[in-house]
């Protein structure tokens, strides 16, 4: 299983950190092993001072595929979740301003929560899907899935030129404007429409 996130699909949350608007979708991964345990806290690493929250919908991929195309995509997810892409921002910007990959930044343990569940497709219009992140309370993040740049299928189109999808993967869709550090103490909770998808407390 592999964790696939696209960047910058979001023109906003591009825009607020400076980021070119991109003709194609931008994409890097995660191990498994950044998954969050279910249920468990979010520990803020060592190496990093400046964590932040992105929340995003997450496609499971439910088949095997290669070279799909985009008229096809569709019957490749049944389900849409919701995540956090948690960042080491000082890490990324450093690594980036030396022109070296993001892993580090974006791939370390815990560094992906997942919803427990999620939602059949067919009880969504997946083109109007609201979603929002609260931190403390307080609403930090809101989007919608008709702002992104790259809709499903169009990922799942790009991606498979790449790499051949297979059945568990997951796909992290980007995330809108308003990302933001998180601090021990935070409790983070995640909504599709009024449906709270997680909570996750930060250590």
């Amino acid at each position: 299983m592999k964790i696939i996130c696209i960047g910058r699909n979001y023109v906003n949350h591009a825009k607020e950190l400076g980021n070119a608007i991109t003709s194609e979708p931008v994409f890097f991964l995660k191990p498994d092993t950044a998954i969050s345990p279910k249920g468990h806290p979010f520990f803020i690493p060592d190496f990093t001072s400046n964590v932040h929250y992105e929340i995003e919908l997450v496609i499971k991929i439910n088949r095997l595929g290669k070279h799909i195309e985009e008229g096809f995509a569709h019957k490749y997810y049944q389900e849409i979740g919701l995540g956090i892409d948690f960042t080491a921002r000082d890490v990324q910007e450093e690594v980036k301003a030396k022109g070296l990959p993001w892993e580090k930044a974006k791939g370390f343990d815990g560094s992906a929560v997942i919803s427990r569940s999620f939602i059949p497709k067919e009880e969504l219009d997946l083109n109007n899907i609201d979603f929002t992140l609260e931190k403390n309370g307080d609403t930090v993040q809101v989007g919608n899935s008709k702002d992104m740049l790259f809709n499903f299928d169009k990922i799942i189109t790009y991606i498979s030129q790449f790499y051949t999808l297979k059945i568990g993967d997951l796909i992290y869709t980007g995330t809108p404007a308003g990302v933001g550090q998180v601090n021990n103490g935070d409790i983070l909770k995640g909504f599709i429409g009024t449906q709270k998808m997680f909570e996750v407390k930060v250590r």
